[in-house]
């Protein structure tokens, strides 16, 4: 698993200097420059100051800022700068729920994005700001960092500084959640980075740092349920449970949960979705629209409400689709156990049981895909006489294939976004590591550049995809009647047509609803697993 690491996973573009709200501290050279009650702390008179960090902080923050650093290492100094530098995305000086999201989505691999909603919480001020300023990131570490000590002694049962494999898997062992010796090794490994085969205080710290809860339990739960892969724009490898979650029926609860967050999900970021899709069929080379005509074109069409066309049919998919690829992934799982007769499997085989189960779910689910996109597309008064009249004369017009148009492109998106994106991560790194033989690991830049280059290959790669399978299952109603009806042909026909920018059409919605879609799948989701008292016992 590519995984970037705690204060490792940050760009190393801060000086020597700390600064409290993007204003550079150095005790030995300070002064202090104020301005109508506020100040630029510790500001250097002699060196000008980098335009990106032109945030201002209070006088009382900035003496609390310099209070929290004095006595600490520069070198932690330095992480610390480095690491909130790296948070705030935007470069605006501050952090907000926007800038953590994508950081974690984007860059710090072991961290779900899911969980940036609970994490910004914790690193918020008691009045609930919607920003996070240096000063108020500095408490939440430092409080954070002394939970997480106490955390690694009751970890370090012999108490010789290092926790290693035997310590790891007795820990899951005490606490009911039962792994193997192998997971217990891969989890050291991913901590470690030194290469020691333990980890140290330091090391666990830096991995756990942005994870917002410091309880044992949550922690086991976390390191055995969280660290997954994606296969796709909707979806996930299903989780792995054991014997006695199966009997107690906690899959069944997590799978609920997960269904009800889905629909509350689409159902609010439905007319996103819905731009995206008009976009991708009708925004042409013959008819440029961009998102405020199109968003001006569907609001006179059909008003407010038609912007949730086609959300109904959304929601209702999640749930044969959740239930048939859990079976699938269930039954891949056992295929692969048998051929090599180890109950034990590899990243790699729990991608390949993944990616079969989404193969095998979507072939059944997919002409509800096709109805949702047509829905989605259709004019006002089409569907007077019901659904099922709608998805009558779609057969009697088009025949039984209609249903499985574009079912090529969407099939090869089973390939993940998130295959791609680790492949080239894990290549480019190798490259990096082999070219300084003198590194373990590569350093914050390094780590910066793989991560940041290989999500971008990843998002480029997919998206693609999705466009030729939304033109195919809306061809015979789109306004082009001349475009081929195969994913070769359309692939040809866009770029003749249309150049590269064509097959990229509707993307800014699609990123749009990317903040939104996660926050309220998670709040959503926490609330309905502890209503269903699924705590992963």
């Amino acid at each position: 698993m590519a995984t970037v690491q705690g204060y490792a996973a940050s760009p190393a573009t801060a000086s020597n200097h700390v600064d409290g709200g993007r204003g550079h501290a150095s005790e030995d050279r300070g002064e202090i420059f104020v301005k109508s009650g506020q100040i630029d702390p510790f500001k250097s008179a002699a060196k000008k100051p980098n335009p990106l960090m032109t945030g201002l902080v209070t006088k009382e923050k900035a003496i609390r800022i310099h209070a929290a650093l004095r006595g600490m290492p520069e070198e932690k100094q330095k992480k610390l700068r480095e690491l909130y530098d790296f948070l705030d995305v935007n470069n605006d000086g501050t952090i907000d729920i926007r800038d953590l999201t994508a950081a974690l989505k984007h860059k710090v691999r072991h961290i779900p994005s899911k969980l940036a909603p609970e994490i910004f919480a914790n690193m918020c001020r008691e009045d609930k700001s919607t920003e996070v300023d240096f000063g108020d990131f500095l408490d939440y570490v430092i409080a954070h960092e002394r939970r997480l000590e106490e955390v690694f002694r009751q970890l370090d049962k012999n108490q010789d500084g290092l926790v290693d494999v035997a310590e790891m898997e007795n820990y899951f062992h005490n606490l009911g959640l039962p792994i193997s010796n192998d997971k217990a090794k891969s989890l050291v490994k991913i901590m470690d980075q030194t290469g020691t085969h333990s980890v140290d205080m330091m090391e666990f710290k830096d991995f756990m740092l942005l994870y917002p809860s410091t309880d044992l339990r949550e922690i086991a739960i976390f390191w055995r349920h969280n660290l997954v892969i994606d296969i796709g724009e909707d979806s996930q490898i299903p989780e792995d449970f054991t014997d006695r979650e199966m009997q107690t029926g906690v899959w069944w609860r997590h799978l609920v949960a997960g269904g009800v967050a889905g629909c509350m999900s689409r159902t609010c970021t439905a007319p996103l979705d819905r731009l995206k899709v008009f976009l991708q069929v009708h925004s042409t080379y013959q008819n440029r629209y961009n998102l405020f005509t199109a968003l001006s074109f569907l609001y006179k069409e059909g008003g407010l409400k038609s912007f949730w066309r086609g959300n109904g049919i959304n929601v209702i998919k999640i749930a044969p689709e959740s239930a048939i690829k859990f079976m699938a992934y269930e039954q891949a799982k056992r295929v692969i156990q048998n051929m090599k007769h180890s109950n034990e499997l590899t990243v790699g085989e729990r991608f390949l049981a993944g990616s079969s189960a989404g193969a095998f779910s979507q072939t059944i689910i997919y002409p509800l895909e096709v109805l949702k996109t047509r829905l989605a597309l259709r004019r006002t008064g089409q569907l007077d006489k019901g659904l099922i009249h709608f998805g009558i004369k779609m057969y009697r017009k088009e025949g039984f294939y209609c249903f499985y148009k574009g079912y090529v492109p969407n099939l090869l998106g089973i390939i993940p976004y998130a295959g791609i994106d680790l492949a080239i991560y894990e290549t480019l790194k190798s490259v990096y590591v082999k070219s300084h033989p003198d590194l373990t690991e590569p350093g914050v830049l390094a780590l910066l550049a793989c991560g940041t280059c290989s999500s971008t290959c990843g998002q480029l790669a997919s998206y693609p995809l999705a466009l030729v399978r939304t033109r195919l299952q809306a061809r015979t109603i789109s306004q082009d009647v001349a475009q081929p009806d195969n994913m070769i042909g359309q692939f040809k026909y866009i770029l003749k047509n249309e150049g590269l920018p064509g097959l990229y059409r509707g993307i800014t919605p699609n990123f749009m609803k990317v903040i939104p879609a996660v926050s309220i799948s998670y709040v959503v989701y926490e609330n309905m697993r502890k209503r269903l008292g699924a705590t992963m016992s």
